[in-house]
């Protein structure tokens, strides 16, 4: 490669040799500087994952320390041919039976024959009065309403209580059926014309006429027994019996139901925190790992915020329970690694035995000891979530361990750029320092080679 002089030509001060020098002075001051400021990228990208994590933890617990997550009913029925039965939150814990003995039914009525949809009602105009339990709804008809028209006009007009349909039974046999919205006795359905009004109505369209509405399906009250006591009622769908709790009638038949805690959701829940606790807890240990290898150890090996934390959140699960039990002993274990586990059995047994004291260990209240005496419980769930608070909340540990970690940054790379500004401006003094001396060099050079030549001139014409 050619050298590039950088005076008239000497060849002694040239541009690589600056450069060498440049290159000698980058790697003992920037590349330190290149070199800490790839490791901050790298632990401010592995503290986003971290912050997540326990984002994640702080979340799930935040849904279990609501006292909801105990509140929330499962209902089981033993027949759910018989009857289905669904409880809401807080309702009572409970076991009953039910003898569904008949449904509650509606009231249908259908009229006589008409040859077709399009056939009209009267052969002049009046006005009918259509009676659905005690409602009675007065509707107008000419000569020329159709059965169609009709069906329409009921339906417009008397629509929250009867709903009407035309059904084509055969050829030539077109019937008006009329349908209570309401079941239960009380909504009979009757038609009558009304008297000094036309009375014009055809006999097919008018109750008790011959050929006129008839019943199909009477309306009758459900009949069942709950722990044997004989209930009545106009629904199937039955929601003031029991606080809380909403039954439905299917069919004749006997159930027996169970009205508890809903154990798979709670479940579910614990569940969705031990995940979240594993998975924090295990990228924490891969990040603080010790190691006399470099490689081996861990980013955040020599930041004690982020040991800190590990070591509190290990400390968090140990101390649960405010002296009144252990979250082993609510079915959450702890494994030789501080991971966690559901054994689930264990937290049933525990449901069993005294549901209020489960939610009261787990999710505050009033937990009554062995000796009958109780004590007010902040509950587990939220005793630990005010621990993870105080890492993941607004402007605490990680907010502020963030912020660190980007003044970190911001510094190296401020120091890297005055860095390069200062090497800048030195080789580029330098540079002009070379030129100059280079110059100097060849007129020096130039002195001594006209200085040569003489002498050797004189030399031989000696």
């Amino acid at each position: 490669m050619a050298i590039s002089s950088l005076g008239a030509g000497a060849g002694v001060l040239t541009q690589d040799l600056l450069d060498k020098l440049k290159e000698a002075d980058e790697a003992q001051y920037i590349k330190p500087l290149d070199s800490r400021i790839v490791d901050e990228n790298k632990k401010q990208e592995a503290f986003k994952v971290i912050d997540a994590y326990m984002d994640n933890v702080q979340g799930s617990l935040n849904t279990l320390s609501e006292y909801g997550v105990f509140e929330a009913r499962a209902a089981t029925s033993s027949n759910a041919g018989a009857a289905t039965v669904t409880a809401a939150d807080s309702s009572d814990i409970q076991d009953f039976s039910l003898e569904v003995l008949n449904l509650a039914t509606k009231e249908i009525e259908q009229s006589g024959t008409f040859a077709s949809k399009t056939s009209e009602i009267a052969s002049a105009s009046g006005k009918l009065d259509l009676s659905v339990g005690s409602k009675t709804y007065r509707i107008d008809y000419t000569a020329s309403t159709t059965l169609e028209e009709l069906k329409d006009l009921i339906n417009k007009e008397a629509g929250g209580s009867v709903s009407a349909t035309i059904v084509q039974v055969a050829d030539g046999d077109n019937r008006l059926f009329l349908n209570a919205k309401e079941s239960g006795e009380g909504q009979e359905i009757s038609i009558v014309d009304v008297v000094g009004e036309g009375e014009a109505l055809n006999s097919a369209l008018i109750s008790g006429a011959a050929g006129g509405m008839s019943n199909v399906q009477d309306a009758v009250d459900a009949q069942f027994k709950y722990n044997s006591q004989t209930i009545i009622r106009s629904s199937n769908v039955v929601n003031d019996l029991l606080s809380g709790v909403t039954i439905t009638l299917k069919e004749a038949g006997t159930t027996n139901v169970s009205v508890g805690q809903d154990r798979e959701s709670i479940a579910s829940k614990v569940e969705n925190f031990i995940s979240k606790y594993n998975s924090a807890l295990y990228q924490l240990g891969e990040d603080t790992k010790s190691s006399e290898k470099p490689e081996e150890r861990g980013i955040f090996s020599n930041e004690s915020i982020i040991k800190n934390m590990k070591s509190d959140m290990l400390n968090m699960i140990a101390k649960a329970g405010e002296g009144v039990g252990r979250l082993q002993d609510y079915g959450i274990e702890i494994e030789d690694d501080g991971r966690l586990k559901l054994d689930q059995t264990k937290l049933n047994q525990k449901l069993d035995e005294n549901p209020k004291n489960v939610q009261a260990f787990f999710a505050g209240g009033t937990f009554t000891k062995n000796d009958g005496s109780e004590v007010e419980l902040k509950g587990a769930f939220v005793e630990m979530e005010n621990d993870i608070s105080k890492y993941t909340k607004y402007n605490a540990g990680l907010d502020q361990y963030g912020n660190l970690l980007e003044d970190r940054l911001d510094n190296l790379t401020e120091q890297r750029t005055k860095a390069m500004e200062r090497l800048t401006v030195k080789y580029e003094i330098m540079a002009k320092q070379f030129a100059a001396y280079d110059s100097v060099i060849t007129q020096l050079n130039s002195v001594s080679s006209m200085f040569t030549d003489l002498v050797n001139s004189q030399s031989s014409q000696s």
